[in-house]
């Protein structure tokens, strides 16, 4: 039996419909990319209070103040502080502020050539410390509420840990801790990455050359499928500015000091020292034990950069007794910007930390708070949706609704 044929004139007639929304769509998208598009970044009104080096700290003042201690943000250094305030309605700062907190900002800068003997020691207890130091001192507060994003999660751990007099209350998103993973590509990477080559061959750690590798742990979604999307939504203004300031975010990346590079791959993915308690920053043990504030740990369920693994055991190590984990179903950067965040991070986070406020009265400035800022200065001359809550050590700890973050 024959199979039936199609009419010529049918096919004819489908190709001129495609073609027809082609051109529509073609319009569309060149009034749309000729448009005037806003696709600025951080655009949450800031000013500069403190400067050393290549480093700033930028303030955000909330309409009423409502907390009594500010928060300090501490971010990565590898991309840029510019994430947690990406634009209105999706931003980690503009819902803090909405709360009433007073939000301090660290910005890591643009490292140099001069910059590849800093190590970690310098950025934790030499310009992590002068600025909680200057806090301390601007509010007359004794301790400062600290959160840690990523690597600066780790420095923010590691700060804790052998500062613990001076924050009132600790929390980290998307921080990795233990480092006995293989789970994802990067921490079978970094295992086998000899750091001081990289020193030797460009100075720094060249930003451009880090966020190669992070395209190629998944060059099918992150580069393939992420351009087609592009395209396929391309008449679409508001999808249009939200990625391009996505991109914008994504590429600019600041190289990473060689010598903080070298020791963050030594001492964290190849040794695994910080979860057990043996790294030494300064001459002293970074002790988690030491961790004795009360501890809110964020991490995301499909994070390809730091899987759960790699943050989970923090909890279970540190001396706190009032410790909460919380999985979000969301990747490493979704839990800052997804569309769900605004509902469940960060107002989480204010209500977590106005619950444990305590009723102190202001302290008299102590003999550290009198040290006289940059005493401890980076040495830059040296030759070389809630998916899982798990219980808190506290009894008073609720239990958290699963919801789904997209």
């Amino acid at each position: 039996m024959n199979k039936p044929k199609i009419a010529v004139d049918l096919i004819l007639n489908k190709i001129a419909e495609s073609t027809e929304k082609v051109k529509v769509r073609a319009q569309k998208a060149s009034e749309v990319l000729l448009s005037s598009l806003e696709t600025d970044l951080a655009v949450t009104p800031h000013e500069i209070v403190y400067q050393e080096d290549r480093v700033s700290l930028k303030y955000y003042k909330p309409e009423k103040v409502k907390h009594k201690f500010p928060l300090l943000l501490v971010y990565a250094l590898i991309n840029r502080e510019t994430m947690l305030d990406l634009q209105p309605g999706r931003s980690v700062v503009e819902t803090f502020l909405k709360n009433g907190i007073e939000v301090y900002m660290v910005d890591w800068g643009y490292p140099t050539r001069k910059d590849q003997f800093v190590t970690i020691d310098d950025h934790v207890n030499g310009y992590m410390d002068n600025i909680v130091d200057f806090i301390r001192k601007k509010h007359d507060i004794p301790h400062v509420n600290l959160m840690g994003i990523c690597m600066g999660g780790a420095f923010s751990v590691m700060y804790s840990a052998l500062h613990p007099e001076k924050i009132k209350n600790l929390v980290t998103t998307v921080t990795p801790t233990n480092f006995d993973t293989d789970t994802g590509l990067l921490h079978i990477w970094m295992k086998n990455t000899q750091a001081f080559m990289m020193g030797e061959s460009y100075g720094n750690m060249p930003g451009d050359l880090m966020n190669l590798g992070f395209l190629l742990l998944n060059p099918a979604r992150l580069i393939i499928d992420k351009y087609v999307g592009f395209f396929e939504n391309i008449d679409n203004k508001d999808f249009v500015e939200n990625f391009v300031r996505m991109e914008k975010w994504i590429f600019d990346s600041p190289d990473i000091p060689a010598a903080t590079f070298k020791q963050f791959i030594e001492d964290c993915y190849q040794k695994n020292l910080l979860i057990q308690s043996k790294m030494e920053l300064g001459g002293k043990r970074v002790d988690l034990k030491n961790i004795t504030m009360p501890l809110l740990n964020f991490y995301g369920k499909f994070d390809h950069l730091v899987p759960p693994e790699a943050c989970e055991l923090l909890t279970k190590h540190v001396g706190s007794k009032d410790t909460e984990d919380i999985c979000l179903n969301t990747g490493h950067i979704g839990i800052y910007v997804s569309s769900k965040c605004q509902e469940l991070f960060a107002p989480k986070v204010a209500a977590w930390l106005k619950e444990r406020e305590s009723d102190e009265k202001k302290a008299k400035p102590d003999p550290a708070k009198k040290k006289v800022l940059g005493k401890k200065k980076a040495n830059i001359n040296k030759t070389s949706g809630l998916v899982k809550n798990t219980l808190s050590k506290s009894s008073s700890n609720k239990k958290i609704s699963a919801k789904t973050v997209k």
